[in-house]
């Protein structure tokens, strides 16, 4: 006969909420609180702006405020899904905070209430402090605030005391006939109770999920950028050569697919720009005002380049680079219109959504190709990439360059003017540093006896690449095969193949070498505070 003796865990349980029932009932309720707050406020942020949005707003500010040495470990430990990974802590972080005020409320209902108008005077503060808002942008978070007072007082006052039933027809304690009502509560069952905090959970995140299908179905963008025909280029790309490809099964393609590159910037959330509406304005330290519209910028002799771009936040053999077939507008054009003065020396480019860097005037007037880009790979921008314009210049790493959603250029100096990056500690100046990637064999592959094909990209953005050594264990430098050169400004692949190795651990390391600077460093340098340098080291096993 089966024993119906319970469990050690349900044992515990039952200990737990008959010891302490208010504590995990409570605890619950403000996390649901906290949900419906930021719920409602999504829903009714999608009648507002974007800059609304309680949860871009926290994790924008968050990231405002976040220490240098995080960002970097963020950056290098997840690289691309950063953001999904800084979504996941603050939502352990607010359900922690939740839960430690659904406590309070239980025990003096003033507190909890105190710490949830604290919980949206904080949201309605990071949504004021993003660029572009107004007051009316605080109206989703106070709507928000409102409700989720209201949810955690009728969750407060639905937690069933010791004695209360469990079940119908049973009761949590012998003898406990009827369940004990909480004081200025009702009496109710633990059925009850998660009965009522599960109506509320479907009903936060349908207000969630409708949020964001109303947002989407009222934004022009996504029709707009579809029904987009690019125009011709006036100075298409130079023919690619053959040979561009390394032959080592497995490197990275020489272009790279939009889906597949590298994202690193700081929105949240991609902003949603109306190009029929966009407008970029260049003033300062000029001449000449300029402001161009995107019909213009389309009507304009559009060049088109391959051009490889790198994160400065790219370690040692990290993925963060990637090449791509740029269409734009030359940015020299529409500064030698604006006419900068003789003593600037820097451009301040300016983001939608407030971010900004800052580039020398002397590179973006310069002969190479930095643009104003509308198209990518032969489309228009993905909005990941910064639909309807972003710049492009070759040579230097994003963050001083690389403004997506740009609206704003100030010609100005660098002793007057800071950004976004260089306010937290990166430099001011950051050209591309030479660097060599072994991207076959992988990093702890295991490979069949015989000789190893080793593969890789180098990449020397305005100087170009000349030659890839490779060392295996610690042997000679030997001269790798470079792939054929498509231009300077891309970057180049290599292969070498190895003699016999003996089984066991192996590793290869691999330098480059560009015309200007020559060898490739071996000091290792952190990516702070203007990228990574250094010799890559691969391990692998021949079996």
């Amino acid at each position: 006969m089966a024993s119906s003796k319970p469990s050690p865990a349900r044992t515990r349980t039952r200990t737990l909420f008959r010891l302490r029932p208010a504590v995990p009932y409570a605890a619950l309720a403000g996390i649901l609180a906290a949900a419906t707050v930021l719920a409602v406020a999504e829903l009714a942020g999608a009648f507002f702006t974007a800059r609304a949005r309680p949860l871009i707003a926290l994790g924008s500010t968050f990231i405002d405020f976040t220490p240098l040495w995080l960002k970097n470990f963020a950056v290098e430990t997840f690289g691309t899904n950063d953001k999904a990974a800084l979504f996941a802590g603050m939502a352990v972080t607010i359900a922690v905070l939740a839960a430690l005020a659904g406590v309070l409320a239980r025990r003096r209902w003033a507190l909890g209430v105190a710490a949830v108008v604290v919980m949206g005077t904080v949201i309605v503060a990071c949504v004021l402090t993003r660029a572009g808002a107004s007051p009316v942008d605080a109206i989703p978070t106070v709507l928000g605030t409102a409700v989720g007072i209201a949810v955690l007082r009728g969750l407060i006052r639905r937690i069933p005391a010791a004695g209360a039933e469990t079940t119908a027809g049973t009761t949590a304690d012998a003898g406990a006939d009827t369940p004990s009502v909480p004081p200025g509560g009702t009496r109710t069952t633990r059925r009850g109770f998660f009965a009522a905090a599960g109506l509320t959970a479907v009903i936060a995140a349908a207000a969630a999920t409708g949020g964001r299908a109303i947002a989407a179905a009222r934004s022009t963008t996504a029709g707009f950028r579809a029904a987009l025909r690019l125009p011709a280029s006036a100075d298409p790309a130079p023919a690619l050569p053959a040979g561009l490809q390394s032959p080592v099964s497995g490197v990275t393609p020489w272009l790279t697919p939009n889906a597949d590159f590298y994202r690193i910037d700081t929105a949240l959330s991609v902003p949603e720009v109306d190009a029929e509406t966009w407008e970029l304005r260049i003033h300062g330290m000029v001449e000449e005002e300029v402001r161009i519209s995107f019909a213009e910028l389309l009507d304009s002799d559009l060049i088109e380049r391959h051009l490889t771009l790198t994160c400065v936040s790219n370690p040692l053999g990290g993925d963060l680079a990637g090449t791509a077939k740029w269409l734009g507008l030359p940015v020299r054009e529409l500064l030698a219109r604006a006419r900068p003065t003789a003593d600037a020396d820097m451009v301040l480019s300016t983001s939608v959504d407030g971010f900004s860097a800052s580039t020398p005037l002397e590179v973006l007037q310069d002969d190479r190709d930095a643009l104003l880009a509308v198209g990518m790979n032969g489309e228009p921008l993905p909005p990941v990439h910064g639909y309807p314009v972003r710049m492009v210049v070759p040579g230097l790493y994003g963050f001083v360059s690389a403004t997506k959603w740009i609206i704003d250029m100030e010609v100005t100096r660098f002793d007057t003017q800071t950004a976004y990056w260089t306010d937290r500690g990166w430099a001011e100046q950051a050209p591309v540093k030479t660097m060599a990637r072994v991207e076959v064999p992988a990093s702890f592959a295991r490979v069949p006896a015989g000789p190893v094909d080793i593969g890789g990209t180098a990449w020397s953005q305005q100087r170009g690449i000349t030659g890839v050594e490779v060392q295996i264990d610690d042997g000679e430098w030997q001269p790798a095969v470079l792939a054929a050169e498509a231009s300077v400004d891309t970057w180049r692949q290599f292969s070498f193949r190895t003699p016999e190795l003996s089984s066991g651990n192996h590793t290869v390391r691999a330098r480059a070498t560009d015309p200007q600077d020559g060898v490739q460093t071996e000091a290792r340098a952190d990516t702070v505070p203007d990228g990574a340098s250094g010799w890559q080291s691969v391990q692998f096993m021949v079996e």
